[in-house]
């Protein structure tokens, strides 16, 4: 199997939402996956999700990071979204009444993540969401363990 991690530092300004996304567009791309894909789209707004309520919420930067797992001459399997944030307050899940504008994020990734959950990292916490391109990649993925290749990108 082979992974790939990419990361980017995302500042605490809410315009970062936008970078995220747009450097998230060329990283797919580049993986294979194209932007008229469901599977983008539905990445995109998982990240969109996530780094927004990283910023908002903690009002500090962040770093998002995207895994591409897939095995050596096969497609892309899995995806995992992850972003770090030096908050130790764990995510809240909220159920949005009516008209609030607020509150429906981690709804949003539960309904589209096939997983999603969230971890203790140094003195913050990753909350991380993962989606299968294919029902093959689903069965056989079983954690971070196992990969013959690791690349790693920072930005």
């Amino acid at each position: 199997m082979q992974l790939l991690q990419v990361q980017l530092e995302v500042g605490a300004d809410p315009a970062e939402v936008g970078r995220a996304r747009r450097w998230v567009r060329t990283r797919l791309a580049g993986s294979g996956i194209q932007a008229d894909e469901p599977l983008a789209e539905t990445l995109l707004l998982l990240v969109s999700e996530l780094v927004t309520n990283a910023v908002v919420h903690t009002g500090r930067p962040a770093v998002l990071r995207i895994v591409l797992r897939g095995g050596e001459g096969q497609a892309l399997g899995t995806v995992r979204v992850e972003v770090c944030d030096t908050s130790a307050r764990p995510p809240a899940p909220r159920h949005a009444d009516g008209d609030e504008t607020n509150g429906r994020g981690l709804e949003l990734v539960d309904g589209l993540a096939d997983r999603w959950g969230w971890r203790p990292e140094g003195a913050g916490k990753a909350i991380w969401c993962e989606i299968d391109r294919c029902a093959a990649a689903a069965a056989g993925s079983v954690g971070m363990g196992g990969y013959d290749t690791v690349a790693f990108e920072a930005v």
